[in-house]
């Protein structure tokens, strides 16, 4: 017999609690089937003109802006010279539509089109990515945002941030010279191999961040600090932040100077509301952030500080007159990311109390100089790590034994974060957590949507070098 589902199939409003996202039916027929092209962009980065990939929606803009109720109707062209697949991150078709090589269909060959047609629509900040080999890194992804239906809820300005970390150099290139023991993980794999069973409760001490990479520059919405993005707000107006962090093997901190933000969603999904002027956001994270602008003119930077690196981005909020002062693309090293917040953050989503049947597991492993990474001690792209039935709750608890941080995104599914470090909560509900170096973070879900589906470290390089298994249905063909 199937049980309620973890998540309520209809749109919800928590009170003041400000927006509840969550999925529901959607109906079909109301909307035009939208059309995205696959293809190649130039970019001036720092001067230098870049050649990269992007998703460009009808008005031949990046991404697309859906209403919640159209359903998903979209038909997919790809123009460039090899073959590619998107995946919806946010989004719950069936599996055959989830754009995952080696589960979910053939790979979108150069000039083909495909039509992608599903009803269940999920509310929010999300985006669509390529989920081939090492595209990701060539800037092959954009917003996907789906809007609640009907009047606003608030009188509100809003504006979309995509970021990513550049590098004009070969992605292929970039993953063999860390597998050749050349990136700077090297030496915490070394340390870590080194380490007896017993001193892994002590990794946390160790540096945690994710700067194995060097990167050419950070941008925001193809932007860097030496041309930003300036945004014309209302003095005094309520203004809504959507940032997606689109980048393949950075982490980012938040910085909003000295405006304080209210975080209202991660990961597209409500949460009791958090100020702060500052908020991590781990790989393929999403954030909405409420701010309420001074009254008077001026201009405010909105700053995305590298964990572990110097280099930044940002985008600049204009009121009035205000002038905009030339801001540096380098600041202070952002700290490995932990999961403060996170223990702070309770879903506003409706969430049906039922029993779990399971709970698995599973080991974060591998980051020797080899740059071999794996789950439960394997390095894999599509072993089934996991068997489930449709109906049944399950719980998945991640330990990290590897001396490096990593985003853990499972497709097809959206989870609540229910214990970090062995304290209970009735946490976010997500699509992609952060596991830090040591931690241990448990998350729950409702088996409700069949099929093979991946689980991964969304660290680009980490992933494509052996972090990635499958939670496989029984009954799945």
């Amino acid at each position: 017999m199937n049980r309620s589902p973890l998540l309520s199939r209809r749109a919800l409003l928590a009170g003041t609690a400000g927006l509840a996202f969550t999925g529901a039916k959607s109906r079909q027929g109301e909307a035009a089937t939208q059309s995205l092209t696959v293809t190649t962009r130039i970019l001036d980065v720092k001067g230098r003109a870049a050649k990269v990939f992007g998703i460009l929606g009808p008005d031949g803009k990046p991404g697309l802006s859906l209403t919640y109720g159209s359903g998903f109707h979209a038909t997919v062209e790809n123009r460039l010279s090899e073959e590619t697949l998107i995946h919806w991150h946010g989004q719950l078709p069936p599996l055959a539509m989830d754009g995952s090589p080696m589960f979910s269909g053939a790979a979108l060959q150069p000039g083909e089109k495909r039509n992608y047609d599903f009803d269940r629509l999920e509310t929010g900040t999300h985006w669509m990515h390529s989920h081939m080999g090492l595209q990701e890194q060539q800037l092959l992804a954009a917003p996907l945002i789906v809007k609640e239906a009907g009047e606003a809820l608030f009188d509100e300005q809003e504006h979309v941030v995509i970021l990513h970390d550049f590098t004009f150099r070969e992605p292929t290139e970039i993953l063999s010279e860390l597998q050749g023991g050349k990136g700077g993980h090297a030496m915490h794999g070394e340390a870590s191999a080194k380490m007896d069973h017993s001193a892994h409760a002590n990794m946390a001490a160790m540096p945690a961040h994710l700067s194995d990479i060097s990167y050419d520059a950070m941008l925001a919405n193809d932007r860097t600090l030496d041309d930003p993005e300036v945004v014309v707000a209302a003095k005094g107006g309520r203004f809504r932040l959507r940032i997606i962090n689109a980048a393949s093997a950075t982490n980012y901190w938040i910085d909003l100077g000295e405006i304080e933000g209210t975080l209202i969603a991660v990961d597209g999904k409500g949460v009791e509301h958090v100020k702060a002027r500052r908020f991590p956001l781990a790989m393929a994270q999403r954030v909405d952030i409420r701010l309420a602008l001074p009254a008077g003119s001026g201009s405010w930077p909105v700053l995305f500080q590298s964990e572990g690196a110097t280099q930044r981005s940002g985008i600049i909020l204009k009121a009035g007159q205000g002038v905009v002062a030339k801001i540096s693309d380098q600041g202070l090293a952002g700290e490995a990311l932990d999961l403060e917040l996170e223990t702070k953050l309770r879903s506003v989503v409706f969430i049906r109390d039922e029993p779990v049947n399971r709970v698995e597991m599973l080991m974060l492993t591998g980051g020797g100089a080899d740059y071999v990474w794996g789950l439960n001690g394997k390095p894999s792209m599509h072993d089934i790590i996991a068997s489930v039935r449709e109906g049944e709750r399950y719980e998945i608890m991640f330990h990290n034994m590897t001396s490096m941080s990593h985003p853990m995104h499972l497709h097809g599914h959206y989870f609540q974060v229910v214990e970090i470090n062995g304290q209970r909560i009735s946490g976010a509900v997500r699509d992609t957590v952060l596991v830090p170096v040591g931690a241990t973070v448990t998350i729950r879900f409702d088996a409700d949507n069949p099929g093979t589906w991946p689980l991964h470290c969304h660290h680009l390089y980490h992933m494509n070098a052996g972090m990635m298994g499958a939670i496989s249905y029984i009954s799945a063909a």
